[in-house]
């Protein structure tokens, strides 16, 4: 499938396991893998990185077949979740980032200014989606003048 804003196909990335069943040589239990979950969490990382670091350091493949949760429920369990979620705080961030280069770089720079206005329409519809499944308060507004609090 195509992407958004341009023709062009996605990029390739790390494949899930095929068998979402617990492998026979995982020594690990659940109660272990969500301490270590929270404890990755109190730490400052995010779900997409407490996914890697457990896959690529402690050999976890899926941790919602092993414990029955999703990472992010896990977080939620304990309270340890943003205000902002991930996906809509790394847009914010991108934004952020182009911002200070039309500022440093200035007026004829056409190509960032849409590539601002591309991240900013999709800032503005995934906001819309997390307004309406009641993630973010209905009175959520996204505001560049804001934007680098939202990202504390």
């Amino acid at each position: 499938m195509a992407r958004m804003h341009t023709r062009r196909k996605g990029q390739s990335s790390s494949k899930r396991p095929s068998t979402l069943q617990v492998p026979e040589w995982m020594d690990k239990d659940a109660a272990w893998i969500e301490e270590k979950v929270v404890e990755l969490a109190k730490a400052g990382n995010t779900p997409s990185m407490i996914g890697l670091i457990l896959r690529d350091q402690y050999g976890i493949p899926l941790v919602k077949v092993i414990t029955g949760k999703r990472i992010n429920q896990i977080i939620k369990e304990h309270d340890l979740q943003r205000r902002v979620p991930e996906d809509l705080r790394n847009m914010i961030a991108k934004a952020l980032k182009i911002r200070r280069h039309l500022e440093e770089h200035g007026k004829k720079d056409f190509v960032s200014k849409r590539g601002l206005q591309l991240v900013e329409s999709k800032i503005h519809r995934l906001s819309k989606y997390y307004r309406k499944k009641q993630v973010l308060p209905a009175d959520w507004k996204y505001s560049p003048d804001k934007a680098a609090v939202l990202l504390r």
